[in-house]
């Protein structure tokens, strides 16, 4: 999962963002809304945690134009104003949900998830191929009874590969998905987890290395 947080209190956006790492997300953060159209314009988000007070360009101004263009990411807002006009007018503006500061950090976890699940098209809830068997909400994976522990971002790569269909899946691509704008474009930390991932699956191999385009299962 992709997520883009944009709050303008650096500590509050830093803090949320380390919190949903640790929940396996791939987090991005910035701090104005000028950036986060930028972002939004050609990174593919799966939530977007807004701020609807922000300086310079207000968050109804960000969302707006988020949903003018909208993509298939979800809009989470946030504001100190808790009042039920506050909350109808950000949802008649297109956000697709509303948390009042202060709240609980497991209520925006869970709300997160929820818009997430909101934001793809519906997938077979256990993903099987080869097996191998993938559950994304118990995060367990097996492959012929043989239960695999894997790291958060090998777990997010063999997901993505399974739901590719048997389509070649790119390293930017799983860049993307796996772990966010701090990763180096040029790292080669994709082929080493790839490698890892292979140990893991044991043999018969599975994972093809497609030349100049990216992995297959």
């Amino acid at each position: 999962m992709r997520v883009l947080i944009v709050e303008d209190e650096r500590l509050l956006a830093d803090t949320i963002a380390d919190g949903l790492r640790e929940e396996a997300m791939a987090v991005d953060v910035v701090y104005d809304g000028d950036v986060a159209l930028e972002r939004a314009a050609y990174i593919e988000y799966d939530v977007i945690v807004l701020d609807r007070d922000l300086p310079t360009v207000h968050g109804d101004d960000v969302c707006r134009e988020l949903v003018a263009g909208r993509g298939a990411g979800r809009i989470l807002m946030l504001t100190a104003a808790g009042e039920v006009e506050e909350r109808v007018d950000g949802l008649l503006m297109g956000a697709d949900d509303y948390l009042p500061k202060p709240f609980v950090f497991s209520e925006l976890v869970a709300r997160v998830r929820a818009l997430s699940r909101r934001s793809v098209p519906p997938v077979p809830p256990i993903l099987e191929k080869a097996g191998i068997r993938l559950d994304p909400y118990r995060h367990t994976v097996e492959r012929d009874g043989r239960e695999l522990k894997l790291t958060k971002k090998e777990f997010t790569v063999l997901e993505e590969l399974l739901r590719a269909g048997g389509g070649v899946v790119s390293a930017e691509r799983l860049l993307d998905r796996a772990w966010d704008e701090n990763i180096d474009p040029f790292s080669n930390i994709v082929r080493v987890t790839m490698a890892t991932l292979r140990k893991k699956l044991g043999e018969p191999a599975v994972i093809e290395t497609v030349t100049g385009s990216g992995y297959r299962l």
